[in-house]
Formats: structure tokens, sequence, C-alpha cells
């Protein structure tokens, strides 16, 4: 724990290492997956999606290492799958800079890359300053997830959902963006154009 105060006041502790690594065995197989969503709902400074990333990028080394088109595109693929909710401002930023981290240090880019400025933008809506209770974001409005999907030849989709609507189909047995029926799947909020890293580093 940081202090006592923020123990007290917001029941901000810190899973070790250790524990985590154990918790996350319970579903390796997942963990291994490059495109299987991780939502950590108290995320704090990341010590649950740090090495659920770092899982993943084992997996693209395996898979995509012989080609350094693929590899970065599948490590971001990586990046987007993985999703964070958490009160603190400060463990926000500790968070997205830890997850940057790992990727940056994977792939051996720096802050001048087209790669890093993408996963940057993609941290800043995959990890999100709010209250996973009352799903509201630090400004009060309904927190929204994007759904990142991986079309290949270095483009990416992206479509909008609001949290509420997600837990509420999660509730119904059925996974998180899972493909259902025309007349059973929620309306994205926002869909975007297919985007290549470029635009998204844009």
């Amino acid at each position: 724990m940081r202090s006592r105060k923020r123990v007290a006041e917001h029941g901000e502790v810190f899973t070790p290492r250790w524990l985590v690594g154990d918790m996350l065995d319970l579903v390796a197989s997942e963990t291994e997956r490059i495109d299987s969503r991780f939502l950590e709902p108290a995320c704090g400074s990341g010590n649950f999606l740090e090495p659920v990333l770092e899982r993943k990028l084992a997996s693209v080394e395996s898979r995509y290492g012989k080609s350094s088109f693929e590899k970065s595109n599948y490590a971001l693929h990586a990046l987007m799958c993985i999703y964070g909710i958490e009160l603190l401002a400060d463990n926000v930023l500790e968070c997205r800079t830890r997850l940057l981290g790992v990727l940056a240090s994977f792939l051996s880019i720096h802050d001048d890359d087209p790669l890093w400025r993408a996963a940057e933008n993609v941290l800043d809506v995959n990890i999100v300053q709010g209250d996973a209770l009352s799903m509201v974001d630090a400004s009060e409005n309904h927190i929204t997830f994007a759904e990142w999907g991986y079309l290949g030849g270095g483009r990416f989709q992206r479509r909008d959902f609001r949290f509420d609507d997600l837990t509420q189909r999660s509730a119904a047995d059925v996974g998180l963006f899972t493909h259902l029926d025309e007349q059973d799947v929620f309306v994205p909020v926002r869909t975007f154009p297919v985007m290549t890293v470029q635009e998204l580093a844009a």
C-alpha cells in the first residue's frame, strides 16, 4: 500500500506480483490468446494488466516474431485488448505508462515512432479514470470502451460501446463483444473508419 490514508479513503491495496502470477495461471490459455480481452475494473497502477500484456506479447513473439510488420501490428492488437478502470488519476497515468513501457521494450520503439503514439492513443481510450460501480468516468459521463479489431494488413477497426450495456450483455451469460444474431447485437455508440497505425498515431 502507498499510504494508510489512501487505504482508508479509497480501499487502495496492491496485489503482489507472485499472487498475480498464480491467479493468471488459472486462466493461462486466455492470457496467451492475443485477442482475448481483459478488463480490470479496479486496475490501480496495472499490477494485473502488465503481466497479462507480457503473456500476450510472448504469444506474439512465438507466432509472428519472424515478421517485424506482423509482430508490431499483433503486438498493438494485444495492447488493444486490455482495459482498465481506476478511480485515482495518478494510478491511471502509472498504469498507462507501465503498459506503454512493456510494449515499447518489446518492439524496441521510442516516442518518435508512430507505433508509440498509436499505443498512447489506445491507452488513453482503454485505461479510464472512473468508477466501475457507478459506471461513470471522472467527468460523470458513461464509461465507454472501444472494441478494437485487427483486420490484417496493418488495418484496425474501432467501435465504441457503453460499459453499462456491455455489463448487461455479460449478465445474460454472453461474452463481451460476442457476435450474436443481428437483432441481438448491442448497437455501438460510435463506429470509426478503418485506420492504419499512422492514422491511429494522429
